[in-house]
């Protein structure tokens, strides 16, 4: 079900001042898409998933689901939260303590008034679906915080919603949990024709689930594309920034040669992705840490050759994270552990070209 945000805004009053939390949001969400809305704490992620569902009334704009206008207010229309076919997953899992597993999920059969027997049968499919067959009958504030995660997914899904939202889901689980959990709602949703919005602050979670991501700041969408797309090609510094560690310098526009841009910096003059950019033009160079190809990791001619000093290094498991002194510039890069290198050695080091991003906003 694809949903559609036209100009959509809304204001909030803080302390006598008013500050847009969505400012003229622009967006269509396909499909039968996984998609999430990424962005720092107070950029009006949340609001805007909020507005969708119903729990928030914009200011101006409009909202349709599947074609059917549910707000709008050159209309006059304001569809109420339960008639618009959606199902929601909290931050906080809004579990009943009073309730058993059976009935939490049960609840919003139960309201739309659904029969006995037809309630039973839906229910138990959907835990065996997200498999927690056999704990019906427990008390759901009883099961681990994964299986909770699971409840209240239970009971999104129990209704047949024409699209799921979920709200920071996984942000009240450690991080081996929240990994295994991640995975699993992946797998149940890659099994379900149904679009799914998901609100996050997590860059891992929104690359390790995303079929598309939105990357908001400030109540605008910055830039939207694939998880791909959005790291290894971005069109925005905040968004190279906020997506991943990525070394960032300024730069300036030489020349335009066949494949590639070259561009004057801290580093020198270095060779990057094409861009159509006019000479003398302030950019900024974005290259990300394992783009940094220290010792034998050199790669073929054509590339960025460059030598400097290994400044700081700091072992975090599968790699060496270092610091490479290059001139005025520190650059970060990521090195195996079978190189055979430490801190106060000069290393000759690479840059692929189409690994050097221009970002000229």
């Amino acid at each position: 079900m694809q949903i559609d945000i036209i100009g959509l805004c809304k204001n909030y009053v803080s302390e006598g001042k008013s500050f847009k939390a969505l400012d003229n949001i622009n967006l269509t969400i396909p499909a039968n898409e996984f998609f999430t809305l990424l962005g720092p704490s107070g950029c009006g992620k949340t609001t805007l998933l909020r507005c969708i569902v119903g729990l928030e009334t914009p200011d101006d704009g409009e909202i349709r689901i599947g074609g059917e206008v549910v707000w709008s207010k050159k209309k006059n229309i304001a569809i109420p939260p339960e008639k618009r076919g959606l199902g929601m997953v909290f931050q906080t899992y809004a579990i009943w303590p009073h309730m058993t597993v059976f009935d939490n999920i049960a609840y919003p059969l139960q309201v739309r008034g659904e029969k006995k027997n037809v309630i039973r049968e839906k229910v138990m499919r959907t835990l065996q679906f997200v498999q927690l067959e056999g704990v019906e009958h427990r008390s759901a504030t009883k099961l681990s915080g994964g299986q909770q995660q699971r409840v209240a997914l239970a009971r999104a899904l129990v209704a047949e919603p024409k699209v799921i939202l979920f709200d920071e889901p996984l942000s009240n689980l450690d991080a081996k949990l929240r990994e295994e959990t991640r995975k699993e709602l992946r797998r149940f949703l890659n099994e379900l024709d149904i679009t799914a919005v998901y609100v996050t602050h997590d860059r891992v979670e929104a690359l390790a689930l995303s079929d598309s991501i939105a990357v908001m700041r400030k109540g605008h969408i910055i830039e939207i594309g694939t998880p791909q797309k959005i790291y290894f090609d971005a069109d925005h510094r905040f968004v190279a920034d906020f997506i991943g560690r990525a070394n960032q310098i300024d730069a300036v526009v030489r020349t335009q040669e066949e494949g590639c841009t070259q561009v004057e910096s801290t580093l020198g003059l270095i060779r990057c992705q094409q861009r159509d950019l006019a000479p003398g033009a302030t950019v900024t160079l974005c290259i990300r840490p394992e783009f940094v190809r220290i010792g034998s990791q050199v790669l073929p001619e054509g590339h960025n050759h460059l030598s400097g000093t290994i400044a700081a290094m700091e072992f975090v498991g599968e790699v060496y994270e270092a610091e490479v002194q290059v001139g005025d510039s520190l650059l970060l890069a990521r090195i195996d552990p079978d190189i055979q290198v430490k801190e106060g050695d000069t290393v000759q080091f690479s840059l692929d070209p189409a690994h050097c991003l221009l970002l000229s906003a």
